[in-house]
This record gives structure tokens, sequence and C-alpha cells, in this order.
């Protein structure tokens, strides 16, 4: 039997100058669904193969990214796009790289447990509830889900599950980078720091024009956040002949809408821990954070030969606020050393957000 007492509500730890998050009525956050999502998110039991879990492709010391271009299904399939960080999640206002239909953790959780194409956990109509009979005879999730869902007469379902992750996502709240602690008084940044933050908030290089949120990207929300379109960017990554195309399938928002104006765009990622997120870009195609600045520099990329060649520069798609920019050496350097100053290496190592099974497997069982 369900425990009828209310689960404890969950306490939101916010860094200043974060604003309290929206969290769905139907999905309340309590410590006890946080800390059944987080065992959930390492299991790799909820694969269809039991060979794969969420952390696997979100994996914590990389920023809850998973350091590939590209990510890996269960099944051995390759995703055309790579693993985003999930790091301040809760404050993102849609959450797959180009589609402004999904704006919440718990409808995104289906595409990769569900989804056909590419195939990234592998539950189908087949094995779905041979999947979720594998959580229902564990003991630890019985008496979990119980407290966690009091009341309700099947407390372990797809529903309660998704619930859960989505739950334990919300949670992976951080800013205590080496910028975080400057802002609070506690550090002084580096002569090339704070050089580069400078560049970076101002109008020569202009890259607080997509990333000058408080999780530095264009699309956010939280209590009290106004209503606006989410914005999606051709950055001048490919230029397929002269046409504008990009690569199928990552074709940005254009997958969707079909709208011409929507090829190549894509969503302007947060930048806080991209010292460790790379590769770069949805398909990892470009791999330091040097070559990421250089591009942007660029005004676009040019790829001479092969079946992606053309100007980027040129692309008729590419949003207005990617033009050339003239930064000397030093001055890309600098850039480099300010987005390396955005990384927050506790939540790298944080325990309420780490593998169970890992520390499990230290003392000797799973």
């Amino acid at each position: 039997m369900a425990s009828a007492s209310a689960p404890r509500e969950y306490k939101w730890e916010l860094p200043k100058g974060f604003p309290k998050p929206n969290v769905p009525s139907n999905n309340p956050m309590s410590d006890a669904k946080v800390a059944v999502g987080r065992r959930l998110f390492y299991d790799v039991r909820l694969s269809g193969n039991g060979t794969q879990s969420c952390g696997s492709c979100h994996r914590q010391e990389l920023a809850f990214t998973d350091g590939k271009g590209q990510a890996l299904g269960s099944t051995g399939q390759v995703h055309p796009r790579g693993a985003q960080s999930l790091i301040n999640v809760v404050y993102n206002s849609t959450l797959t790289w180009a589609n402004p239909a999904l704006v919440s953790l718990e409808r995104q959780m289906e595409v990769p447990l569900f989804g056909t194409t590419p195939v990234e956990m592998g539950v189908t109509d087949a094995n779905r509830d041979a999947v979720l009979r594998r959580i229902l005879k564990d003991p630890w999730y019985k008496a979990r889900f119980a407290k966690a869902y009091p009341g309700s007469k099947k407390p372990i379902s797809w529903t309660t599950v998704i619930r859960s992750i989505a739950s334990f996502q919300r949670s992976l709240v951080s800013a205590d980078s080496r910028y975080d602690r400057y802002l609070q008084g506690k550090v002084k940044l580096t002569p090339a720091e704070k050089r580069g933050m400078e560049l970076f908030m101002g109008e020569r290089a202009e890259c607080h024009h997509c990333h000058g949120s408080f999780i530095f990207n264009d699309q956010v929300t939280y209590k009290g956040s106004p209503a606006e379109k989410p914005l999606f960017h051709n950055t001048g990554l490919y230029n397929l002949g002269g046409t504008g195309a990009f690569p199928e399938p990552n074709r940005g928002a254009f997958e969707l809408t079909s709208d011409p104006k929507d090829m190549g765009a894509f969503k302007a990622p947060s930048l806080r821990n991209v010292g460790v997120t790379g590769p770069y870009m949805h398909d990892g195609s470009v791999p330091t954070l040097e070559a990421a600045v250089d591009h942007y520099a660029g005004g676009g990329r040019v790829i001479t030969d092969g079946p992606n060649a053309g100007d980027g520069r040129a692309n008729p798609y590419k949003d207005p606020l990617i033009s050339e920019i003239k930064l000397a050496p030093g001055d890309k350097a600098d850039l480099v050393a300010f987005l390396k100053a955005l990384t927050d290496k506790r939540v790298l190592t944080d325990k309420r957000f780490s593998d169970p099974f890992a520390r499990s497997a230290s003392r000797g069982a799973r």
C-alpha cells in the first residue's frame, strides 16, 4: 500500500541571480522524486536491451554530455546530433537542438525512451512491459516509488518513471564557476580571462547577443519570465553547393517546418561548462573551443571539398548576427580563456548528481 503522507517538498538551492524555475503543476518537485529519478537516470535496465542508461550519453564529468560529436544509441545506431548538456536544463525554453514544440522535460523524455529514428534507449511496444517489470521487481524502487507517489494505485508506471527522471534533471542547477565567483568578489579573473570577458560582453565580438542570459544562451524560462518565441540560428556552418542547404537529416528547424528561413537553424546552447562539452555544434563537426571561436570570427565556415563543400559565410539563410569579426590571435586566446572560466568544477563531481550504482559497486554490491 502506498503511504498517504505527502512527500517532502524539494528545497531549491539556487545560485545568486538565478530565479525560481518553472515546474509543471502535475509534477511538483520532491526529494523522493529526485532520489528515484537519479537512480533511474543511471539504470541500464531502463533500456530495451539492458545496456544503456540516460547517464551513458550524459556523463557528469562532462557536464552531462558524452564527449562524442554524435550520440550512440543502445543498439549501436549513431544519432545524427550530439548529446546536449543537462546542467541548468530546467531553465531551457526548448529541449532539443531544433524542435520548438518540445518544451517540457516529460515530453522530451519520450524521445530517447521510445524513439525509433534513431533508436536511443530502445523501448518498444514489444518490450516496454518487460522493461517496466525490471523496475517493478526491484525492492528499492518498490519502496521509494510508493513514497514519491503516495496514494497512487500504481506508483510504478511509465508516467511516474518519466516524471521522476524529469525531476532529477530539474535538480541539476549550478553556477559555481570562476566567473560566478568573480561576480561574487571571491576570486579575481586572470588578465586573459578578463579581456576575454570584455570581448564576449562587448560589441566587438558580440557573443552576448546569442549567449547573454544568466545561463549563457538566448532561450530561458523561469517563474514570471515573459512568453517569447524561441530563437534558432543558422551560423553558416554549411552551404551545400552554394544553395544554403545543410546536410540531411541535420537541417535544423527546417526538418519540422519546411520553411526555407529555418534551414540550418539550431538552438544556441548554454555556454556554461563549455570547456568540457566538446566537440561543438549540433553534429560535433567543430572539434575545439579554438576552432569554434575561429568559426564565429570568420562569419561562417568554408569547406573546400567533399559532399559538404560550400562557403558557409555566404549562406543566404545565415543569421545576420553572424558576420566576420576582426580578432587578433591574442583576442581569440582571451575569449577561450574566458569560456573556460565558465566551468563549474564542483558540479562535475557533486555526489547529489552522481551514479549511485557506481558507488554501490565500489562497496561490492549493485
